[in-house]
């Protein structure tokens, strides 16, 4: 554990109870991409079944149960008990064009030939492009909820403090994973027009809106 990643570990946390406050409070997952929230399930689900295989830390499985559990739950709040707030005509992307993709390199580019390596690795490279969706409806739509633009921008800065993670592990463990690094730093440029925007307007007190 070191001070990046514990920073990027209270990011994403920060990101899923923002989303979940958001949705629950207002009533609705308006702005809010469906399909994003199921790749991020997956990413979860395919990334942690080494829960019930092995044991790092009381930290390690806190952290996977939270994930998880929030992650599914904000499924329920969207799929089901707020269901009618949820914009389908927006949220258009074709999800099939991320997760096949990510299947497919996952068993090219691996450490390991292992079933859970291979899940693992699936999750890093689907992780890299789930945000797509979300980033997409937001464009197509031409704003974001300010709430919901404190969530993209949370996380976002997970995972670049996730990069920088890596590198400081490189310096004092000698330890490098090109695949984590190359998809995190993949997954942060998706990022960079969105945290421009949020910079220079959502911290001045003004709504995100994009050109439609």
């Amino acid at each position: 554990m070191n001070i990046f990643r514990l920073c990027g570990d209270l990011s994403h946390l920060l990101a899923i109870l923002l989303l979940l406050v958001k949705i629950w409070k207002t009533r609705s997952c308006a702005g809010i991409s469906g399909k994003s929230q199921i790749l991020f399930a997956i990413v979860y689900t395919t990334r942690y079944l080494d829960l019930f295989t092995s044991f790092v830390s009381v930290y390690n499985s806190f952290m996977k149960i939270v994930f998880l559990s929030a992650s599914y739950g904000t499924l329920y709040l969207m799929f089901f008990k707020f269901k009618p707030t949820y914009d389908h005509n927006h949220d258009s992307f074709r999800i099939l064009y991320l997760i096949i993709p990510s299947l497919v390199l996952s068993f090219v580019i691996v450490h390991v030939y292992t079933v859970m390596e291979i899940l693992w690795t699936y999750s890093i490279y689907l992780e890299a492009v789930a945000i797509m969706p979300q980033l997409f409806m937001v464009s197509r739509t031409g704003e974001a909820e300010t709430i919901t633009s404190h969530y993209l921008f949370a996380l976002g800065s997970y995972r670049a403090l996730y990069i920088l993670n890596w590198i400081y592990r490189y310096y004092t463990e000698d330890f490098l994973d090109m695949i984590v690094i190359i998809a995190g730093i993949v997954q942060t440029i998706l990022y960079c027009d969105f945290f421009y925007l949020y910079i220079t307007k959502v911290l001045k007190g003004k709504r995100l809106s994009l050109p439609v």
